[in-house]
């Protein structure tokens, strides 16, 4: 292997395609960069952490790590500045098939947390009789 050239590799995660190598070279490692592109993809670190098959706490550690090493304070600073860098982009395909079809690739459907209350017509009283009778 050549030592001028760094080590670099591409791969595919939540709808991104990422470049990985060693600290070194400024790269995120492939733990970092599935971290960064799920973040991209607006996942939450709990949905990372099912979908990648790790504990939360270990999404939580990958992307302090990565705030911290761009110097973002929040989510979608630290996913400007990884694109600014190169570090991830995302896929140009992916995006048109969802664009045509009419599917958001960011929208979560909202969850219903409440029964819906039915109103009827007929009012059940027993208060109706007297108390006498």
């Amino acid at each position: 292997m050549n030592q001028d050239r760094p080590y670099t590799q591409t791969i595919e995660a939540f709808g991104y395609r990422c470049r990985v190598g060693r600290r070194a070279d400024d790269l995120p490692t492939i733990k970092q960069a599935h971290v960064m592109a799920g973040i991209a993809a607006g996942l939450t670190q709990k949905e990372i952490a099912k979908l990648r098959g790790v504990s939360p706490a270990t999404v939580k550690s990958a992307s302090e790590t990565i705030y911290a090493w761009l110097k973002a304070q929040r989510a979608a600073d630290a996913v400007a500045k990884a694109m600014r860098r190169g570090w991830i982009a995302p896929l140009a395909l992916a995006l048109m098939l969802a664009d045509l079809h009419g599917i958001s690739m960011r929208h979560r459907p909202p969850t219903r947390t409440r029964q819906p209350i039915t109103c009827s017509s007929r009012v059940g009283r027993r208060d109706l009789g007297s108390v006498l009778a």
